[in-house]
């Protein structure tokens, strides 16, 4: 269990309270910027701390199953692009 998250069955690992917000749109924000949780939430204020991390410490337990659908996710916008 992660607290303020939830992983619907055949969905992806999203916060509760913000369901539109999955862990692996947190999670790009760290592979991209290198941000810290505290800056994650200084960038998007709608986070609070404990949802940041949440969904770190869901990333750093669950890493292949969130980069490989953050690498589907770029794919699909690399073929929508071309």
């Amino acid at each position: 269990m992660y607290p303020h998250l939830e992983k619907p069955e055949g969905e992806s690992t999203r916060l509760q309270r913000l369901p539109c917000i999955r862990v692996a749109q947190i999670a790009m924000d760290y592979l991209a910027h290198g941000w810290s949780v505290e800056e994650m939430c200084r960038q998007h204020p709608y986070l609070t701390l404990a949802e940041a991390h949440a969904a770190m410490g869901y990333y750093f337990d669950h890493q292949q199953e969130i980069d490989n659908e953050i690498n589907t996710e770029w794919e699909k916008a690399r073929e929508f692009i071309e």
